[in-house]
Formats: structure tokens, C-alpha cells, sequence
């Protein structure tokens, strides 16, 4: 299985690299493992222009839309409707390239990336069906 990247960490990959001023035809997102944390293995996540003939490598396009700001009002009201949230264009297509090293892919075959923002911290999640345990913070595993 491979590595799934979410829209939403996908959207905000492509917000760094934007705001870093990379070219996105050149970057990938290295995704990796290595020794250590509290559980035994850490998550690596990098910006690089760096493929390796020996990489997994996996494609995800996404469309740059934004969601468009409703008034909740005025869909209680009856003036709009919850499908006026819908989205609109704020530019093309975008492509998140992936790249992960064989030694990796054997313990992130099948994870899922996600991005979280919320009250209690904000960065990458990782779905791990490898992982026969998590540590509280999710950026270290065993398995």
C-alpha cells in the first residue's frame, strides 16, 4: 500500500513551500523513519529536491480552492444556503510529490498523513497501520 497524504496536509505542504519561495516542481516530501523517540521510532518529514533511484515515490494532486466565508446568519436566516460554502477557484491544480526510502517504506507502508490544527497543538499526524504503539505527542511509534 502506499503512503496517503491527506488534502489537508497536502494543502498545507503546499503553503510551505510557497511561503519558502521553493520551486514545486523540484521539491518532495521525504517522508522517513528513524531510531529513537519515546516509542522506539521517530517520524521524519523534510523538503528536498533530492530523489533517489531507490526511493518509493508517490503523486497527489489537489485543486487550490479556499472555502468561501458564509454568515451563519444569513443561512439561518434563509439568505444563503450551507451549498453557497461550496468552494471557489484561488488557483490550479498543485501536486504533492513523496519520497521515502525502502528501509522506511517497510515500517510506513499503508500510513496515512494528515495535518491538524487545533486548540491542543497543530503539525502532521500520522495514521500508522504498523505501529503496534503510539506515543501521547503521535510523532514517535513501535512496532
Amino acid at each position: 500500500m502506499p503512503l496517503v497524504v491527506t488534502e489537508t496536509a497536502a494543502r498545507e505542504i503546499d503553503t510551505i513551500i510557497n511561503q519558502q519561495g521553493l520551486n514545486a516542481e523540484k521539491i518532495r516530501l521525504r517522508v522517513g523513519v528513524k531510531g529513537g523517540g519515546c516509542s522506539g521510532f521517530s517520524y521524519i518529514l523534510d523538503l528536498t529536491e533530492v530523489e533517489k533511484p531507490s526511493d518509493e515515490l508517490w503523486s497527489y494532486t489537489f485543486d487550490r480552492r479556499a472555502p468561501k466565508s458564509v454568515d451563519a446568519a444569513a443561512v439561518a436566516g434563509g439568505t444563503a444556503t450551507a451549498a453557497a460554502a461550496t468552494t471557489t477557484a484561488t488557483g490550479g491544480p498543485f501536486t504533492v510529490r513523496v519520497v521515502c526510502d525502502p528501509k522506511s517504506y517497510l515500517y510506513l507502508n499503508g500510513t496515512t498523513i494528515d495535518f491538524k490544527d487545533e486548540i491542543m497543538g497543530r503539525g502532521f499526524v500520522f495514521n500508522n497501520p504498523n505501529a503496534s504503539t503510539t506515543c501521547g505527542c503521535g510523532s514517535s511509534f513501535s512496532a
